[in-house]
């Protein structure tokens, strides 16, 4: 007697069966009913400690069966995640419970149990806002499908998609592994750009014995917030704009994955901070360097003696040119040797740009700063010098005048809100939004002067909104004692003039050239055609302070042997010798102009009336000026010869129109 064989078969067995469950009892999830003969799935393994395996026979009892046989054997479980499950194989997973399990790195694996067809696992890992989310494999394996339920000939029988987003996206999809031709990537970072990452699992095929791809994933999350506006396509740079923000602070970047690419590419980490404004908004940038945080070389201990070109940790900050916007106009460097001399160091653009570059060595960056939370720098920025100022620089010229408000500024004042025409109103950065800062105006003036001269200030006009220096001043600044940072580092000016001292602007003493002259060595090209005075002024409430300064450069004479001032010396810029033994002389082209151009008229007047002296003569004398008056022009008399002149004209045209007709009667034939 010959009986078939029956295959192996989980779905028809009308006669002895052998039936699994997933759990203690027959209550449990069916995972398979088998019945037959045949090779049976290589490994059944639960979803949880137990497993209920049902025999159940026939009513006509065993023949030829031979019954059944298996092994039972324990396996890893899941590792314990932070975060919530829902369901089999769902799970979200925070930054919050990360932080509360007080672990680094969450961690998950590949799903090790049995599933049905069509089974999806997804996994949320979900940051804070700011935050971006890093997922990376230490152990990752893909195999073939070993133990399917059910049979299936296409390719990616199962899947791991990878999305940069909070939920299945397939228009933000990083990366899919497939189980017939993807290749496992172990120990590369897959980061998000948003607080959000998406993974999910899924199974065409189903499996007894768990996914054909074996993984073993790590995820973190990182600060990922920016002082201003990223730039797009870049690692870490970020912009400043001027009317989106017009003070704040700044800092190395949050993100220290920055820090750990830098090992795989090759190259050094480079962020540049641009600080971006508009003449119309905003003529100066101060930035002010609070902290520098760099390490050791681990390797070599290099000094920073050229800071600008040594391969160091270092910060440049200077101010880009139209031609060069990676290099121009070097303001300073720093490295973790001098810093602890110069911080806090504080700089002016003399422009409305400036540039801060952040420059890590890549052999060390991801040694010395992943996850390094500590900044490597802190700084504090501020647009400064509105419309109401006017133009930052004023070129050299024999006389001038500064007026505040700029004449110009009723006109500029509909390109942007007037919020941003103000400071803030304290030279520390304040916390508070820029609608709730005071209406401050601040303005740093520099003026030039040209070489070997000196310079007489004088103020015509002067309000203040109060008799208080806090409320307003206007301050002088010498270039070797602040020059244009002056009132932002707290040196003491060469003047201060406000409500409370506001008569001694009539009595500005002459600034000689040696003052005017900047020590510094990198300044020595600009000293060779000019010298400069810095002009700050900071006033609230800018609509009720005004003032009028005027400035004349003037020449000295040198001194004969005998002491008296050599006038036979007296040049094209030096015709006019003002009074007084101080041999000042001013341009001819100054005298009788209406502005009082000469110092110290009143006192020189005054000690030649004690002495009996002549009176005398200055720039403005009325005796002086009435000399300078064209001869009084007699229209009267011009307008008699016109008329006449038109008259004589108008016969003589007339005649000589009569005398051509004439002519012509003549010379017609009868």
């Amino acid at each position: 007697m010959t009986c078939p064989m029956r295959p192996i078969s989980a779905t028809d067995c009308p006669y002895d069966y052998l039936r699994i469950y997933d759990g203690k009892d027959e209550t449990g999830q069916i995972i398979g009913t088998f019945c037959g003969m045949g090779k049976f799935p290589y490994s059944i393994i639960g979803t949880s400690e137990d497993l209920f395996v049902e025999f159940v026979t026939s009513e006509a009892g065993p023949l030829l069966n031979t019954g059944f046989h298996f092994n039972v054997g324990n396996w890893p479980g899941h590792v314990e995640t932070a975060g919530v499950r829902n369901g089999t194989c769902n799970w979200i997973m925070t930054s919050e419970q990360l932080t509360q399990s007080g672990d680094s790195e969450g961690i998950f694996l590949s799903v090790a149990h049995w599933y049905p067809p069509h089974t999806s696992c997804t996994y949320l890992i979900k940051g804070k806002a700011g935050e971006v989310v890093r997922l990376y494999f230490p152990s990752f394996r893909i195999n073939r499908i070993e133990s399917p339920i059910r049979h299936f000939d296409g390719d990616c029988g199962e899947s791991l998609t990878i999305y940069d987003a909070s939920w299945p996206d397939d228009s933000k999809i990083i990366k899919t592994f497939c189980d017939t031709f993807s290749k496992a990537m172990e120990k590369h970072d897959f980061v998000s750009t948003t607080e959000s990452l998406f993974v999910r699992f899924e199974s065409k095929t189903g499996s007894y014995s768990g996914s054909s791809l074996y993984y073993w994933a790590h995820y973190d999350f990182f600060d990922d917030r920016k002082s201003g506006e990223a730039l797009p396509g870049t690692q870490c740079d970020e912009t400043f704009h001027s009317w989106k923000r017009s003070y704040g602070n700044l800092r190395s970047p949050r993100n220290t994955l920055v820090y750990k690419k830098s090992a795989s590419t090759g190259e050094d980490v480079s962020c540049t901070y641009r600080f971006i404004t508009d003449k119309r908004v905003f003529g100066r940038v101060i930035l002010t360097i609070t902290n520098i945080a760099f390490k050791d070389h681990p390797y070599t201990s290099l000094p920073c003696n050229e800071c600008w070109n040594e391969q160091i940790d270092r910060l440049q900050i200077w101010e880009p040119t139209n031609l060069n916007l990676t290099d121009g106009n070097r303001l300073g460097c720093l490295c973790k040797d001098n810093a602890k001399t110069l911080l806090p160091l504080t700089l002016v653009s003399k422009g409305d740009r400036m540039n801060v570059r952040l420059l890590v060595e890549h052999s060390h960056a991801a040694s010395n700063y992943f996850k390094h939370p500590a900044p490597l720098f802190e700084a504090r920025y501020q647009f400064i010098h509105g419309p109401a100022c006017g133009p930052a620089t004023i070129s050299a010229s024999n006389d001038g005048e500064l007026h505040f408000p700029h004449k110009d500024y009723y006109m500029q004042t509909h390109y942007a809100s007037p919020q941003y025409y103000y400071a803030d109103s304290t030279h520390h950065q304040s916390t508070s939004a820029p609608h709730e800062q005071e209406n401050v105006v601040r303005c740093i003036w520099e003026l030039k002067v040209h070489k070997d001269r000196d310079l007489w200030l004088h103020v015509d006009k002067i309000k203040f909104s109060s008799r208080s220096c806090e409320d307003g001043r206007l301050e002088f600044y010498l270039p070797h004692n602040g020059g244009a940072v002056g009132a932002a580092v707290g040196a003491e000016p060469w003047m201060r003039i406000c409500g409370e001292n506001v008569s001694q602007a009539k009595d500005i003493p002459i600034v000689t050239n040696a003052e005017l002259l900047n020590t510094d060595f990198e300044a020595v090209e600009d000293n060779l055609l000019s010298s400069s005075i810095f002009i700050h002024f900071y006033g609230r409430l800018p609509a009720r302070s005004a003032f009028k300064l005027a400035w004349t450069e003037l020449f000295h004479l040198p001194r004969n042997s005998d002491g008296s001032v050599a006038t036979q010396r007296l040049s094209a810029d030096c015709e006019f010798l003002c009074p007084g033994d101080s041999g000042a002389c001013i341009s001819s082209r100054l005298v009788c102009n209406g502005v009082q151009n000469c110092p110290n008229v009143s006192a020189a007047a005054t000690a030649a009336a004690a002495t009996g002296g002549a009176e005398v003569h200055h720039d403005e004398s009325p005796d002086l000026c009435k000399s300078h008056l064209p001869e009084q022009v007699n229209w009267l008399a011009i307008a008699l010869g016109a008329t006449v002149g038109a008259a004589v004209a108008a016969c003589f045209i007339g005649m000589l129109c009569r005398a051509c007709h004439k002519r012509s009667d003549d010379d017609e034939p009868y």
